[in-house]
């Protein structure tokens, strides 16, 4: 990423990170939740990824998407497991099968939006866990589920 795409983003992040301060107190997983997508949001933008959509909802259909973003030609439908602790399992063992047939549901409803339905597709896991006194670890699992 060239310097001056690079120091923008890291200003904007550092504003938006500035900006949730000042948002209503909340219970702590949701806040959790909430702090990891956006951090997802940077990790991806800052790997190349083209976010075009956060919590992305059908109307219909229960759930939402986390992220969706393109890499290169590739729609990748990103979901984001926030942790504080690996002590009792990780981030992306959460996304079980019912999760997995929920996500397949609504990546086909966004899907059936675009202008060119036959697009390449995948389904990744972006885990990141922030423990205290840690820097923010990422882990991003690239294809980690297909559509059946």
């Amino acid at each position: 990423m060239p310097l001056f795409e690079s120091t923008r983003l890291r200003l904007f992040e550092k504003f938006v990170a500035r900006a949730a301060r000042n948002r209503p107190p909340e219970p702590a997983h949701l806040a959790t939740g909430r702090s990891g997508e956006l951090a997802a949001f940077f990790y991806l933008r800052r790997h190349g990824y083209i976010v075009t959509a956060r919590g992305w909802r059908s109307g219909r259909l229960r759930g939402d998407l986390d992220l969706i973003a393109w890499q290169g030609e590739t729609l990748c439908f990103i979901e984001v497991k926030t942790r504080t602790a690996r002590a009792v399992a990780t981030a992306e063992s959460a996304v079980d099968e019912d999760k997995r047939r929920t996500l397949r549901r609504l990546a086909r409803s966004y899907m059936r939006q675009l202008p060119q339905r036959e697009v390449p597709a995948r389904f990744d896991i972006l885990s990141i866990y922030f423990e205290k006194e840690k820097a923010a670890e990422f882990e991003l699992f690239r294809g980690a589920f297909d559509w059946s």
